[in-house]
């Protein structure tokens, strides 16, 4: 059920009896609604973020399951030399719409560059660009955030809030809205360890922290973050609970629901298994560990990892504008797109699993054997560090060095550390998030739609979804084909060979600098020698 914070003074009873009734009028009337492809039939889509990661396979999808689709507009703005409609070409010559060019090719003629910008007023938007939106758009996904979590605060609060705001503005004119979809985090309430499908009020209203970043220079609001943020981890978190929250005092008569994904990974099925463009998240430290240059992290692993595949989310929130836009609320809808309460699956699973992957399908030109954990103690995790990461990065960088070319390896070194570091919050803690509302959504829809637009996480099979998920980072990220595998192996075989061997000489230097100190270990290790040198003699006999 769809619950919300009550202001003081109201009916909460009222509030949860009338989102009761709009849940039982939508289970009961469910066979006689138009099934979700229907509903986008003719229907013109703005999408704000279209050339993010989710944002991608959002186009995607709508093009591909939703083929009555009138048109679809994307806001980009102009970058690195480009125009919007050289990015928007870069962006359809990708392998993600490979499918969409053979079979229907025209469809793509569907989406359309809308230059802009988020962080600017009326979003940059061209006087007649707008006059086009306000007269044609019916559904809005606004997707377009910053996700670093080290972000400034004064840049965060610029796009995620005011971008957020700006956009809600441009809704508002608009004459035939019949949805609008904001894609928030599951984690802009981590400050909680059990998250409802609701709206929390920050500790900081959302219009103060506007003014503060506003009025003062950057340098000082970067002085002030810390105290501003509080108990969340950082700028994303904490600007995407503000969006939250001004958007429920000013969402007016707009049709919002507001989606909530967690960590999202590669795609699971659709449109290509394991797709994946970029290395954000965990994505970045897993690709470094299978090239065995990362093989320590703070986090515990017995913790659920929240992680859920992108085309989950994207299903999700084409769902969830089909149902605000055919059955009406004044409501906000609020989907936590979560795994940890129905299909969880620890730290330690997760990284066991995509290790195993990645000797199984390993990368060209890997630098050592993959392999490492995910720590609890930090001391521990520091000294691994140094003596794993940096130890090594050195003495290569030296090398490098030496033969006159550039080193770079302690560079490396320390970028992924700070990504890891921006982890560690998320891997030393755990939620339990509801996601009662995105189970009930699941139930109104028919078996057909259910299929073509599953965001059922029960189905999720882990140990094939990161096996995809590898060989996902493989193609996708590192651009090597399936062909190169059999090289890579037996590069592999030669690595692990050379780390038996390693270890075994490491265990031979530590049992024989403790056996010159100590008496007892130094009968054993003589009788363990001796045992082997006769067991040498033996062999030609055997």
């Amino acid at each position: 059920m769809v619950t919300q914070e009550f202001p003081s003074g109201s009916s909460s009873a009222t509030n949860v009896v009338s989102m009761a009734a709009f849940n039982s009028n939508v289970t009961a009337n469910s066979t006689v609604q138009s099934s979700v492809a229907d509903f986008y039939n003719g229907k013109t889509v703005f999408i704000t973020g279209g050339t993010g990661f989710m944002g991608k396979v959002l186009l995607e999808k709508l093009l591909r399951s939703c083929s009555g689709v009138s048109k679809i507009y994307l806001l980009i703005r102009p970058k690195r030399g480009q125009n919007p409609q050289e990015r928007l070409e870069q962006i359809m010559a990708s392998p993600l719409f490979d499918m969409i060019r053979k079979d229907r090719p025209s469809d793509l003629t569907k989406v359309l560059p809308i230059e802009g910008d988020i962080t600017q007023p009326e979003l940059a938007i061209s006087q007649s660009d707008r006059t086009l939106l306000f007269r044609n758009v019916n559904v809005v996904f606004h997707s377009a955030a910053t996700v670093k979590f080290d972000e400034k605060l004064k840049l965060s609060v610029t796009i995620n809030m005011l971008g957020t705001q700006r956009l809600v503005e441009l809704c508002r004119r608009m004459d035939n809205l019949e949805a609008l979809v904001h894609v928030s985090t599951a984690y802009c309430n981590c400050d909680r360890s059990e998250v409802k499908e609701l709206i929390y009020p920050p500790p900081i209203g959302p219009d103060q922290i506007v003014s503060v970043v506003e009025a003062l220079d950057e340098e000082l609001v970067d002085a002030l973050t810390p105290r501003l943020v509080g108990n969340r981890p950082n700028t994303y978190t904490f600007t995407k609970a503000l969006a939250e929250s001004w958007l429920k005092d000013n969402k007016g008569d707009l049709p919002l629901v507001i989606v909530r994904p967690s960590i999202v990974l590669s795609s699971m099925n659709e449109p290509v298994k394991g797709w994946v463009d970029n290395l954000n998240g965990p994505t970045g430290i897993i690709a470094a560990a299978g090239k065995g240059v990362f093989r320590t992290m703070l986090g515990d692993p017995t913790k659920t990892a929240d992680l859920v595949p992108v085309d989950t989310v994207i299903n999700l929130m084409i769902v969830s504008a089909w149902r605000i836009g055919t059955c009406k609320t004044k409501e906000i809808p609020i989907y936590n797109c979560v795994t940890g309460q129905r299909k969880p699956i620890t730290w330690s699973d997760f990284v066991n699993i995509c290790f195993k992957y990645f000797r199984v399908y390993p990368l060209s030109d890997v630098n050592w054997y993959p392999g490492g954990h995910i720590t609890s103690s930090a001391t521990v995790n520091i000294i691994k560090q140094y003596a794993y990461h940096y130890a090594p990065a050195y003495v290569l960088d030296f090398a490098t060095w030496l033969a006159g070319g550039k080193p770079i390896m302690l560079k490396i070194h320390s970028k992924l550390n700070k990504a890891a570091t921006c982890l560690e919050y998320f891997t030393t803690h755990q939620w339990k998030f509801d996601d009662e509302n995105v189970r009930e959504l699941n139930f109104t829809l028919n078996d057909a739609d259910r299929t073509e637009f599953c965001f059922d996480v029960a189905k999720i099979d882990w140990n094939n979804y990161l096996e995809n998920y590898i060989l996902g980072i493989r193609r996708f990220i590192f651009k090597e084909e399936i062909s190169s595998i059999p090289k890579a192996r037996k590069h592999m075989t030669r690595l692990y060979v050379l780390y038996l061997l390693m270890q075994v000489i490491s265990v031979v230097v530590t049992w024989q600098f403790l056996a010159l100190r100590y008496a007892p270990l130094r009968r054993i290790w003589s009788n363990a020698l001796r045992l082997l040198l006769h067991l040498a003699r033996m062999l030609p006999f055997l």
